[in-house]
């Protein structure tokens, strides 16, 4: 008897198509123009914290603006990572992707959104530190402890990212080739699979959860000491500059988590691309967009360096 032939996995030959965020033809122009507006704010207001930070060499080295830098980086590349084939597929309706490149978008997007995760919470810890511990802060918060965890995040993202890469590539998807969503996405691509996926919906709710839940905790349980620390603080002005310190990074915060949670922490089986289409939108084009304007506004000393950077350019061209 000849040997048994198994089903070809299709994606792996003819890729797969994504939905998109709408099939009406009349709105892809709109559409087209909503999303290449909040990509290029996003670009624009995460290059700008990165050229102002690198102009003036002492934000560098503060450990806020360190972690800062880093964080526009991650949005840069979070948002690249999913928008420049949402504006393709919107304008041209060729809405097809391979599968290499399906498992290269999710890989990146799992990676530079824990990294995001990683650098929120550090920035948390040196938000501690400066309030409840300042004369040791200068110690603790050193360049090679910062560096210690900036180099970590981008480690333990990119293991985490390339574990449920792995995981994905061992499935078979010889069903739909319609992936409910407009990037490639873990529970998206898991609902098309023929295989068994129950390792990899284990991994998610655990390891997965530990990750972002660890990093929220420990953010969450920073904030609260930090809380606690301010209401002993005997006059209102010196509350409120305490408070205004750790504003804009809360705020960054809550956007981020919040939907973050609304969409992976629910059960899988109960995943609607309707119901999570506006926060797929959310996480990888509002919050990084916003978050250059949130902690330039919020913060005088970044305010004050943007106003510096300006005032050079503009000496310098009218030179």
């Amino acid at each position: 008897m000849g040997a048994r032939m198994e089903p070809a996995n299709s994606s792996t030959t003819s890729g797969f198509i994504l939905l998109g965020v709408s099939s009406r033809p009349e709105r892809q122009g709109p559409l087209f123009a909503l999303f290449l507006a909040m990509y290029l704010a996003s670009a624009l207001g995460n290059a700008t914290i990165l050229a102002a930070i690198h102009m003036n060499n002492h934000l560098l080295h503060a450990p806020m603006y360190f972690f800062l830098n880093h964080l526009s980086l991650v949005d840069l590349g979070l948002t690249s990572a999913v928008v420049p084939k949402l504006l393709a597929g919107t304008l041209t309706g060729d809405w097809g992707i391979s599968y290499a490149g399906c498992l290269a978008q999710m890989y990146f997007f799992i990676a530079f959104g824990i990294t995001d995760s990683f650098l929120l919470a550090a920035m948390a810890l040196d938000r501690y530190m400066a309030v409840c511990h300042p004369l040791r802060y200068a110690i603790i918060m050193s360049p090679r402890f910062c560096w210690a965890l900036v180099t970590s995040s981008w480690l333990v993202a990119h293991l985490h990212s390339l574990l449920h890469t792995l995981l994905m590539s061992r499935l078979s998807f010889c069903a739909t080739r319609h992936v409910a969503c407009f990037f490639c996405d873990v529970f998206p691509l898991l609902k098309l699979s023929c295989s068994n996926a129950r390792l990899n919906v284990l991994v998610v709710h655990t390891e997965g959860a530990m990750v972002v839940n660890g990093a929220l905790l420990f953010i969450l349980l920073s904030y609260t000491r930090i809380a606690a620390a301010v209401l002993k603080v005997p006059s209102a002005a010196g509350k409120r500059k305490a408070f205004s310190t750790c504003g804009a990074h809360l705020t960054v915060v809550g956007l981020f988590y919040g939907t973050i949670i609304w969409v992976y922490f629910q059960p899988s089986a109960s995943f609607s691309a309707e119901k999570d289409l506006l926060a797929a939108i959310m996480y990888t084009m509002v919050t990084p967009m916003l978050n250059p304007f949130i902690y330039t506004l919020r913060n005088d000393e970044m305010k004050g360096t943007l106003r510096r950077a300006l005032g050079q350019v503009r000496a310098t061209h009218g030179a």
